[in-house]
Parts: structure tokens; sequence; C-alpha cells
């Protein structure tokens, strides 16, 4: 991302950059709490500090820019967790090329990682306004939830899924391996969507370092559990 400091008088095409990012990071955060209907033009640019011309210039519309912070959103959750997908896709990639089935170790291995790297995420400062974008969007989707999904949520889930289908040893596509993902997923983003009673519960003031990490163990222990006897059905 371009910084106004970096540079005190940029080119026009770096301002206009600054001036755009400013917009998306400004609108993620105003229509997380009013929606879209909700947010108005002027509470959109006065949030970002632009003028009200600033929406049809770099988006067209204040539709152009909802769905534009809807990419904007995927971005920023892909930059944290890209890494770990390409890491645990081309380690399924390379058995599959093989003919050889993923271990259950292995599969409880990447597991843990994707749900301690999903913990760490969702808990933090930063992932407020997407949490309450992403909420919105879940209970009335439009099309910014259909670029979300196809763009980052549905490979996360994919790949739990085929992590979960290894450990039970059952079909990845399967309704109670598609459902146990979620669960899974869900036990997670508790943590985020739930996160003032759970402070409360806990007693805790924050989520500071010390928590983030009883989290991840917490998130350990998710994976441990399923599968095994003690984890109940499975």
């Amino acid at each position: 991302m371009i910084r106004e400091r970096d540079n005190p008088n940029p080119p026009a095409s770096a301002r206009a950059e600054i001036a755009r990012q400013k917009m998306l990071t400004a609108a993620l955060d105003v229509f997380g709490r009013y929606g879209f209907e909700g947010a108005s033009t002027r509470q959109l640019t006065e949030a970002a500090g632009v003028n009200l011309q600033a929406i049809p210039y770099y988006f067209g519309s204040k539709e152009g820019l909802y769905i534009a912070t809807a990419e904007y959103l995927m971005m920023q959750i892909d930059s944290h967790v890209s890494g770990m997908r390409a890491r645990i896709g081309a380690h399924l990639m390379a058995l599959d090329a093989a003919g050889e089935p993923l271990g259950k170790t292995d599969a409880r291995l990447f597991l843990t990682e994707v749900l301690q790297t999903m913990v760490t995420l969702f808990v933090a400062k930063e992932s407020e306004p997407w949490a309450r974008f992403l909420i919105r969007e879940q209970m009335e989707p439009t099309e910014a939830f259909k670029r979300v999904y196809q763009g980052i949520m549905r490979p996360m889930i994919e790949m739990g899924r085929r992590l979960v289908g290894a450990i039970l040893g059952e079909d990845p596509a399967s309704e109670h391996v598609r459902l146990r993902t979620f669960n899974l997923v869900g036990s997670i983003l508790i943590f985020r969507f739930a996160h003032a009673s759970v402070l409360a519960q806990m007693e805790w003031d924050a989520f500071g370092p010390e928590q983030v990490e009883i989290l991840r163990g917490v998130a350990a222990e998710l994976a441990d559990v399923i599968g095994s006897p003690k984890g109940g059905a499975a």
C-alpha cells in the first residue's frame, strides 16, 4: 500500500492510489456499520477525507464502491492466508499427481495450521470491520457476498473439507464432512463474532498476545479431537 509519508509530493498516479485506498478502508468500516442502504455517500466520503465527487470518479457509483470494498476485503484476508493456502495446496496437488492419499497425520497438522491461522487473524483488531461487513452479507447476501465467497471463503472451506475428510476417512463432498467443516469454522469465528461475550466470560480486557496463544491452543485441540473416540460421534 502506498503511504503519504513515504513521499510528501507523490505523482498524480500515486495520489490517486492513496485516495482510492483511503476510500476503500473507510468504506469497509462505514458499510459494515450501516449497510449499503444505510451508508450515505456523504458519510463515506467524509470518513475517507475526500470530496463527494471521488466516488463517481474512482468507482463509478456507490454500488461500484461497495463491490470494490468487497474485493478489497477479500484481498486483505488473502494477504494473511495466501502463503498457507499455497503451501498446503502444493502438497495436496503433489499427492494427487502421484495418486497417493492424504494421510491422517498430515491432514491433522494442516488442519491445525488452518485453524490457528484463522483464530489469530480474526481476533486481531484489524478484523473488526471485516466481521461487520461479512455478517451483514451473511444475513442479506448481495453480489458482494458472491465475490468474497468465490474468491476466499469457498477455497478455504474446500481445503478444510479435504483435510477433515482425510481425518475422518470420508468423502470430502459428503454432507457429514461439509457440516463438520462448518462446525470447526464456526468454532473459530465465534471468537470474533461474539468477542464481547468471550471477553466478558473469560474476564479478559482484550485479546492480547497471551490470550491469542490460549486461543491457538484451543484451535489445536479442536483439530486433535476431530475423528477421535473422545471427540464424540464422528
